[in-house]
């Protein structure tokens, strides 16, 4: 069988196929596959920027404002049932000490892609936003691209999707 084809009547479907088609069965069409995830509302104009780069690309995606500090639990919920509601990849903007991308990471299986965001009280350019994303402890894997990247982050997204 190829690609796309289906077992006839009666055959009992490869188990992968029959795996990928449960999986499936109860997504929407349209549903996101990339969740962008920012600490505060502060952190938009910024964040922006993936969901453009996602839109050009035709990929469904959603925007969020979650704190890792001042909402654990929504952090850990909505990571926790990211996968499960048919995304792919999440995006996670944050500032200063930048622990966004890191929790989600810790609660989700998915791929993580860390945004280190500039604010008027970083150091050294965000430079404590990106040593806290990219110093993950071992299991804990966030990719991190440049400081304020988030349309870079965007292309790395649709790079994992497409693989």
């Amino acid at each position: 069988m190829t690609g796309g084809e289906r077992a006839p009547a009666g055959e009992a479907a490869p188990a992968g196929e029959a795996d990928v088609e449960q999986e499936l069965a109860g997504l929407e069409i349209g549903a996101p596959r990339v969740g962008i995830v920012m600490g505060s509302e502060t952190d938009m104009p910024v964040m922006e920027k993936a969901a453009a780069e996602l839109s050009v690309r035709g990929i469904a995606h959603e925007l969020r404002v979650m704190s890792a500090h001042r909402d654990p639990d929504v952090v850990a919920d909505y990571a926790g049932n990211a996968k499960s509601r048919g995304l792919r990849v999440i995006i996670a903007g944050a500032g200063l000490a930048a622990a966004l991308p890191g929790v989600v990471a810790a609660h989700s299986e998915l791929p993580v892609i860390g945004v280190p965001l500039l604010s008027k009280t970083s150091v050294a350019g965000g430079l404590d936003a990106l040593l806290a994303i990219a110093q993950m402890p071992p299991g804990v894997p966030v990719a991190c691209v440049g400081v304020d990247g988030a349309r870079n982050a965007a292309v790395l997204a649709a790079r994992i999707i497409d693989s």
